[in-house]
């Protein structure tokens, strides 16, 4: 299977986002991802439903979801309606996992996980053939432009050994810090998806950014 990119929109210009949005639209990238903060799960307050609404009506591609919030249950029928295909919640926010992910899925969209620096790949064991992403944090959530966690590496791995024992055809997704310095090293480790935010946006050539990132992991 071809190694996919994401880049995210958290680090987008929100004075020209539309001209963001058609960026992505027009580049290598194969999906949107989208961090959703609420300011009490994480310190930092992204955009929300008014703005996501935006986003999905000019965007072509795959809208991957990040809720970084408490009690994301309350929302889930209301980022399907906006059009998200994947929504990803944090295991830390979530009392009653396996119960968020199958009311995920009967909004029609795909069930990922979220799993902070010092949270344990072993945790999601029992529910890993319920998720179809995990996505792996490789900085504290909360803010983009942040150094990248060398145990990440390490991280995936394991993730990777749990999710072929058990015969899962789950994604892994690396969000956080990811550059041409640490992309090919992640794919490969087990890494599926790679969201790139600063690194893409704050190049010179977005698109040629992105197109070499894609190249460089496939």
């Amino acid at each position: 299977m071809s190694k996919l990119i994401a880049p995210s929109v958290l680090a987008a210009d929100f004075a020209n986002l539309q001209r963001d949005v058609e960026m992505i639209n027009r580049s290598d990238a194969d999906w949107f991802h989208i961090d959703i903060m609420d300011g009490v799960f994480v310190p930092n307050i992204s955009f929300g439903m008014p703005v996501l609404r935006d986003i999905v009506k000019h965007a072509t591609k795959t809208i991957d979801c990040h809720l970084m919030i408490i009690d994301p249950d309350r929302y889930v029928e209301t980022f399907a309606n906006l059009g998200c295909d994947i929504l990803t919640v944090h295991y830390e926010a979530c009392t009653h996992l396996h119960r968020t992910l199958q009311l995920i899925k009967s909004h029609g969209m795909k069930a990922g996980v979220a799993l902070n620096p010092h949270t344990s790949v072993d945790l999601l064991k029992d529910v890993i053939q319920d998720l179809d992403m995990v996505c792996i944090m490789s900085v504290n959530p909360g803010f983009g432009g942040q150094s990248f966690i060398e145990n990440t590496y390490d991280k995936v791995k394991a993730l990777k050994k749990i999710i072929t024992e058990k015969g899962a055809d789950t994604l892994i997704e690396i969000d956080g810090g990811v550059t041409d310095k640490n992309a090919k090293q992640l794919v490969d480790a087990g890494a599926d998806v790679l969201v790139a935010g600063s690194y893409v946006f704050k190049s010179n050539d977005q698109e040629a950014t992105v197109a070499g990132l894609k190249k460089l992991v496939n």
